[in-house]
């Protein structure tokens, strides 16, 4: 009726007003962003959510209980024991967040009611097969529905603070869409393993940081100090992610601008000092508190008795200090390229150590010395599990070993980015092809700082995966670069919002969405489908489950 009526009042003017009204539709149907979020914000969540729950529940719960034994057993072990009272024995790299989560987990079942087999006492003799399977069954579920509800939470964090990072909500959620099903959620959502809550604690820190470099504030100090307490829970996690912090003060670097300069407030007021020594004094209280801790991690008994070795010039506690004093400087640099202000600086220095400080104090929570010196001496740790060669050379006296092997490995990350000269399962090496010829094409068109921005994350990237060849860059790290991969992806799209506008853009959209959600499921499938026995827990059940009897392995351990 409207458009009938118009066309009576246009007279001669009819054709105009038509193709005037016709544009904007036009316009909306070549925009591939649209057409790629077409469920919106909101629904587009909750399909995301709503698929990795169906693939979680037809090729992850479902399993057998023993299908993913390595890791499933270690971390489940390790939560009966400590609810029976007794001491917790993993301590590899240390899975300590995630066993005290499973832990506590177990403990709120039970008291619902729906959990029986919570913990060692409770889980019947090998004698009695249908009991042990019907118990394990149980707290095998129970643990892999909290990877999946852990996995969950981490796709909504990461969603909610791409929000804050990319101007674009339709940006945001093609990175969110590309982090819920890389390889990486994949695997851990069906997993309990300890590398998503470390991997996941220090990304969120980055996207917070990349978020306050960006627009400043009054509170931006209290920023900084969560940022750092994230980093040093996922550290004691996983021994792995000290790679991951020690990329983080210079990947900040690019990521200011106008915004940035510090606020009134900051801008070396009498009340701004006075903040600053109000962090000061909680960076000391916290200090006070985290020393027996800090004493206890550079015990050398107990590092000569968990069997470490210095890894710099014959003694430990060489590279911390000398990490403390990267990020500060990088600290500096910061605020002398992005116009913060000293007093700002000192607040936010004092406010990061406060941070890192009263996050160790969470290893009081169940307490082992094995836990603090491991998070401690993270690189020591780690080289108790690296191959002879990476051993030889670290510990060795000359750096061109060290040197050569970081090349052949990056040399070996960049032939699985190709995926030509290496397969790989990991559905982000197919982005990475368009990240390589994204920031040349971003830096040619003028983008100068958005192209730096992706260069630094996918650098960061290579090198940490570099790392991550010693041992294979199993489908389990993949959580550690893939969200770097990420966001490289989405600062260029974000700064190149014309290319949806572009002929290809959607098909070829389309095309990478499609391989990067089948590829990204191919590890689960094929665990899923996998007819190798349980036998081949055996191998590895007398060392790290030595009071629980397993019905296909002869071991056979006396509980106390």
């Amino acid at each position: 009726m409207r458009r009938e009526l118009r066309y009576k009042t246009a007279g001669m003017n009819q054709l105009p007003t038509m193709v005037a009204t016709a544009e904007p539709e036009t316009i909306a149907a070549k925009d591939a962003f649209d057409r790629l979020t077409f469920l919106g914000w909101r629904s587009g969540l909750a399909a995301t959510i709503a698929g990795l729950a169906t693939l979680f529940f037809m090729f992850g719960y479902a399993l057998i209980y023993w299908r993913n034994a390595d890791m499933d057993f270690m971390v489940i072990y390790s939560a009966l024991v400590l609810n029976d009272g007794k001491p917790q024995l993993f301590f590899d790299h240390t899975a300590y967040i995630t066993i005290l989560s499973v832990k506590l987990w177990y403990q709120l079942l039970h008291a619902l009611g729906l959990l029986d087999a919570w913990s060692l006492s409770v889980i019947p003799a090998a004698g009695n097969l249908p009991a042990v399977e019907a118990a394990m069954t149980s707290a095998v579920r129970a643990g892999r529905l909290l990877a999946f509800l852990t996995a969950t939470g981490c796709v909504l964090a990461f969603a909610s603070l791409a929000r804050h990072i990319v101007r674009d909500w339709r940006v945001a959620m093609l990175a969110t869409v590309a982090f819920a099903f890389s390889g990486g959620i994949s695997v851990h959502a069906r997993i309990l393993r300890s590398e998503l809550v470390a991997a996941a604690a220090v990304i969120f820190a980055l996207m917070i940081l990349i978020v306050l470099g960006r627009r400043a504030g009054i509170a931006r100090p209290l920023g900084l100090m969560a940022a750092a307490a994230l980093c040093v829970l996922g550290l004691e996690n996983k021994v792995q992610t000290i790679l991951l912090i020690g990329a983080l003060p210079l990947i900040i670097l690019p990521f200011g601008n106008a915004e940035s300069r510090s606020v009134g407030f900051w801008r070396n007021t009498p009340l701004s000092w006075l903040s600053a020594g109000v962090a000061a004094v909680a960076a000391l209280c916290a200090a006070w508190a985290a020393w027996p801790l800090i004493a206890i991690g550079f015990d050398p008994a107990l590092l000569n008795a968990a069997h470490f070795h210095p890894l710099l010039l014959g003694r430990f506690g060489i590279y911390q200090p000398t990490l403390l004093l990267l990020i500060g400087g990088c600290m500096i640099v910061f605020a002398a390229m992005w116009n913060v202000s000293a007093a700002e600086t000192l607040a936010s220095m004092f406010s990061l150590a406060a941070g890192a400080l009263l996050a160790l104090l969470a290893l009081n929570l169940e307490y082992n010395d094995n836990n603090v010196i491991a998070v401690f001496n993270p690189l020591e740790r780690m080289l108790t599990f690296a191959d002879a060669t990476t051993t030889d050379a670290a510990n060795g006296a000359n750096p061109a070993k060290i040197l050569l092997l970081l090349f052949e490995g990056v040399g070996s990350v960049l032939a699985r980015y190709s995926f030509v000269l290496h397969t790989s399962p990991r559905p982000t090496v197919f982005l990475t092809w368009l990240i390589s010829a994204g920031i040349v094409y971003a830096w040619r068109r003028g983008e100068t700082q958005a192209s730096i921005q992706a260069l630094v994350l996918f650098l960061a990237a290579i090198g940490i995966d570099a790392f991550g060849v010693r041992r294979g860059l199993k489908a389990e790290y993949f959580i550690f670069t893939d969200p770097l991969i990420i966001l490289a992806g989405a600062i260029l799209l974000d700064c190149l919002r014309d290319l949806r506008f572009r002929k290809w853009t959607y098909p070829i959209a389309m095309v990478l969405c499609a391989l990067h959600i089948g590829l990204g499921q191919a590890e689960p499938i094929k665990y899923a489908f996998m007819r190798r026995g349980p036998e081949g827990v055996c191998q590895w059940n007398g060392h790290y489950l030595p009071l629980l009897q397993l019905p296909w392995c002869s071991f056979a351990p006396v509980r106390p």
